[in-house]
């Protein structure tokens, strides 16, 4: 069965960035390779004789400017793994996944939706979320949620509530200023933490796009949106995912990827001139 592969890169890694990075995540050095390599060698590598691999679509940033300046960085490393880099959305991620869709001819095979920033994924969890699209029609990896979930509320916390707290612990008193407190704990039965690759048969991620309604979080929201609407809900199956399965957020992130995959921290060249 033929399986499409959608890497939607047009994200401007604010977060990354903010926590003190000098680079964008997805150019970040795994092993001698930016990250952005590393993920979509998981897809030429894979080797199936019950699912084939391509095309490949990366969806790079929707400004020309900023695109241009993508396939200045990228195009030649990913060219020659067989990837094609096309446009991706001008917000949200769901419309640079639509954006990249539609590039795609019609077919009859599966569709992947992997991030970008997830260079971790095996070829054990790629087989069995395929396996389980090709059965069920959508499968996604998750882990169980193991630590407790508390909901919080922002509020002005009172003069005399931060003088109190700063004389127990021994700090001198906080700032005023919005305060977050908790206000309930989340039961985590039946709670799980969302993975890519996210698979869809391809008419029915088709279909839902056609259809996508707010600002969903995710490829698996946007299928949930229109099967409850069609009457269908349900069908989406939950594979084993995987801790290693590390998406780079934070520079500390990208540690853990390093450890994963058995990588050495860069040396010789400032980060900012590698590659």
């Amino acid at each position: 069965m033929n399986v499409a592969v959608i890497i939607p890169a047009a994200g401007s890694a604010t977060r990354y960035q903010a926590a003190g990075a000098v680079r964008h995540k997805l150019d970040e050095d795994l092993g001698g390779k930016p990250v952005l390599q590393r993920t979509i060698e998981v897809f030429t590598k894979f080797d199936s004789d019950e699912f084939s691999i391509g095309p490949i679509l990366v969806a790079g940033p929707h400004a020309d400017a900023e695109f241009a300046e993508f396939k200045d960085r990228h195009l030649d490393r990913l060219g020659l793994l067989g990837a094609r880099l096309v446009r991706g959305g001008r917000t949200h991620r769901w419309e640079t996944v639509a954006a990249a869709l539609a590039e795609l001819p019609a077919g009859d095979g599966l569709v992947a939706v992997h991030d970008g920033a997830r260079p971790c994924v095996t070829h054990d969890l790629l087989d069995r979320v395929l396996r389980a699209a090709r059965r069920f029609g959508a499968a996604v990896p998750a882990i169980p949620v193991s630590d407790t979930i508390k909901r919080v509320v922002e509020a002005e916390a009172e003069a005399e509530e931060q003088d109190r707290a700063a004389a127990i612990l021994g700090l001198a008193p906080a700032t005023d200023g919005p305060q977050k407190f908790v206000a309930g704990t989340v039961p985590r039965t039946g709670l799980v933490l969302a993975q890519t690759p996210q698979v869809f048969r391809h008419a029915l991620l088709d279909a839902a796009y056609a259809q996508v309604a707010g600002c969903p979080t995710d490829d698996a929201e946007v299928v949930e949106s229109y099967l409850g609407r069609s009457g269908e809900a349900g069908r989406i199956a939950i594979v084993e995912g995987s801790p290693r399965n590390i998406k780079v957020t934070l520079p500390a992130d990208l540690t853990l990827a390093r450890n994963v995959l058995g990588h050495r921290e860069p040396e010789g060249k400032p980060a900012h001139k590698r590659f």
